[in-house]
């Protein structure tokens, strides 16, 4: 009895061993293909209609595929704009667009409307400070958006007019299948010249950045 036991014992042992060492194997490899995507199809993480902030030199590309609606995107905003701050140059942010939440379409469609009269990131600070208002879970409101907007001095007319615009939806329908292809399934998601964060977290997102400006920087 004592022998079946040791040998139950060991077998658990050995099944668990070989799970986290799968596991970490495997995340290894989804690592290795992502920057291999990073340097031979770069335009995954960053197409030519991202909205992109920060230096046009900057060697480090943040890639955030974002929800307006997404909580977490909220709260983590103001330190994504304080390490764009801190690596001033060097970093540069990359939006894409990962519409989980029942009325972030509509809030990405006004998001690029705006982008259209010069007033993208103002748009976006806006709707994330009034996120609660307008993107309560249980009792959401999308029309709020367009009065906060307005704050802004946006021509609402063309706003909405330019909503509808196949240009906006065809790059939604694009951010939609990269985020796909690239296996997001939750906001916010961020990769740093195209490597993964493997942990989620501001700390672990500052350390992957700062390991790559030291990388992209070093002969400098």
């Amino acid at each position: 009895m004592k022998n079946k036991g040791l040998a139950f014992g060991i077998s658990t042992i050995i099944i668990v061993a070989i799970y986290f060492i799968g596991s970490s194997l495997y995340k290894e490899s989804v690592k290795e293909d992502l920057s291999f995507l990073a340097q031979e199809s770069s335009e995954i993480f960053m197409r030519d209609y991202s909205p992109r902030y920060g230096e046009k030199s900057a060697k480090v590309f943040l890639t955030e595929f974002l929800d307006p609606e997404c909580e977490s995107c909220r709260k983590l905003y103001p330190n994504i704009k304080a390490l764009l701050k801190e690596y001033k140059g060097k970093v540069q942010l990359v939006v894409r667009y990962a519409p989980f939440h029942g009325n972030s379409m509509t809030a990405i469609k006004a998001l690029e409307a705006a982008r259209i009269q010069g007033k993208y990131w103002e748009s976006l600070s806006k709707l994330f400070h009034y996120q609660p208002l307008w993107g309560d879970h249980h009792h959401p409101k999308i029309e709020l958006i367009y009065s906060y907007l307005e704050e802004l001095g946006l021509d609402m007319a063309k706003l909405r007019t330019d909503m509808s615009s196949e240009e906006i939806a065809r790059r939604i329908r694009q951010d939609q299948e990269d985020l796909k292809t690239l296996g997001v399934r939750a906001t916010p998601t961020f990769f740093v010249n195209g490597k993964p964060l493997q942990k989620f977290g501001y700390s672990y997102l500052r350390d992957l950045i700062e390991s790559e400006v030291k990388l992209q920087y070093s002969n400098d």
